[in-house]
């Protein structure tokens, strides 16, 4: 119904990774895409379709990384599991040292001209790794990385240092994760009586930075809007930043994530936010 819902609002991009489902197994979120490309009603045709891939999906260990071998069966069983032709994006979950740019484009290139990818990114990686996979990719007149997924959001902006940099100067969109700090910037000190479960989980870091979540929350309320709104919109703010991946896991949850796009920020919001959360 979420699914649905985000189409009908003109929300198109949807990211996973081959090793999603945890307690339910890996590979169950991309199986859980699959059923739901299967009800057609062109679902498929209208979602710019993300996956991801690296970690292992068994013990045995051709079955992890980036060799051109895990590279190519990975896809293939993504593909399986999400009952697709393509993938629009595919992505390297992390860094993988061991493996040199050469064999990882070397599959990708395959990859791209049997139609099975469209379009390659990177997550979690630094600048120079970023600058070194397109220069790599470039030697081979290759589209090389067009986007990066990154751990950013008020409390997290370590990438504005360098990587967003290099992202923008080589053309590589930046869709960040955890925008929220995992609730932190939801409102978390407010909803004491909550998600009892996210509160256990994150309370020695809420209690790390209590007295900024205090400010930030104080001056979302002056401003009227919900503090994950403003988490969400600041992001929406950022240079070089393409959208923050949401993970909504009510309707409620998602619908609140739409307020995020009516929220502006003007020169002095921005400035205060800054002053509460120093880059």
């Amino acid at each position: 119904a979420i699914l649905d819902r985000a189409l009908d609002e003109g929300i198109n991009f949807l990211d996973t990774a081959n090793v999603y489902g945890f307690d339910k197994g890996k590979g169950r979120t991309e199986e859980v895409l699959g059923t739901w490309f299967a009800q057609g009603g062109e679902r498929r045709e209208k979602t710019v379709l993300a996956t991801k891939v690296y970690g292992g999906m068994s013990d045995w260990p051709n079955d992890t990384f980036l060799s051109a071998r895990n590279l190519v069966r990975s896809c293939e069983a993504s593909l399986r599991r999400m009952q697709t032709e393509w993938i629009d994006l595919y992505q390297f979950h992390h860094v993988d040292p061991a493996t040199p740019w050469a064999e990882i484009w070397q599959a990708c290139e395959t990859l791209v001209a049997q139609g099975k990818v469209l379009y390659v990114g990177s997550s979690n990686h630094a600048a120079w790794q970023i600058a070194a996979a397109n220069e790599a990719a470039a030697r081979r007149h290759f589209t090389g990385l067009v986007s990066e997924q990154s751990h950013y959001n008020l409390l997290t902006r370590h990438v504005e240092l360098e990587v967003l940099p290099a992202a923008q100067h080589y053309g590589v969109g930046v869709i960040p994760w955890s925008p929220l700090a995992q609730g932190l910037l939801a409102g978390v000190l407010g909803d004491q009586e909550g998600d009892r479960r996210r509160l256990e989980h994150n309370r020695e870091r809420i209690e790390r930075h209590r007295p900024a979540l205090q400010a930030y929350e104080d001056a979302c309320r002056e401003w009227g809007s919900a503090p994950a709104d403003v988490g969400l919109a600041w992001l929406l703010h950022q240079p070089g930043v393409t959208a923050p991946i949401v993970g909504p896991r009510t309707m409620e949850q998602f619908e609140g994530s739409l307020r995020a796009l009516d929220v502006r920020l003007d020169e002095a919001q921005l400035a205060r936010l800054d002053e509460i959360f120093p880059g």
